[in-house]
């Protein structure tokens, strides 16, 4: 039942923080309002920590329940679907780091508005993170069935 209930919220983790990627998307506009960037700064809060607790259940997963730590270090689309994982929270860094930033500086002026270009930069490394992070279910998939 145990696992069941892991693998459970490993789902709902992982819907929780595509949702909140999505949501990153969505805020992220040339013209934002201090509301904006606060939302933006909090969405992104819950990506971090979503991305987190699905690194922690799927470390719960792969030593205490599931196919074993053999069967998943003897596969390499494993390697290559936790390589995506953390690719994908590494370039997360850069973003989050402005958006405190800017939330800061909403703090301070609240006409602040970022720079077009920068939106335009998180903009794209949203998409990748996004694309990244939807290829990891496949190679779940493709994993479980014996690839």
């Amino acid at each position: 039942m145990m696992n069941i209930a892991v693998a459970y919220f490993h789902y709902l983790l992982i819907m929780l923080m595509m949702g909140s990627l999505i949501t990153e998307h969505i805020l992220l506009k040339p013209k934002m309002d201090a509301e904006r960037i606060k939302s933006l700064a909090i969405t992104d809060l819950i990506y971090g920590i979503s991305a987190l607790l699905v690194l922690l259940t799927g470390l719960l997963r792969f030593f205490y329940f599931d196919k074993g730590t053999d069967y998943y270090l003897a596969n390499p689309l494993f390697h290559i679907k936790l390589t995506l994982f953390l690719i994908a929270g590494l370039i997360s860094i850069y973003p989050t780091i402005h958006f405190l930033r800017w939330r800061k500086m909403i703090n301070i002026d609240t006409s602040f508005n970022p720079e077009p270009r920068m939106v335009k930069r998180f903009t794209m490394i949203l998409r990748i993170e996004l694309f990244i992070i939807a290829l990891i279910p496949l190679l779940a998939v493709l994993i479980n069935r014996g690839y």
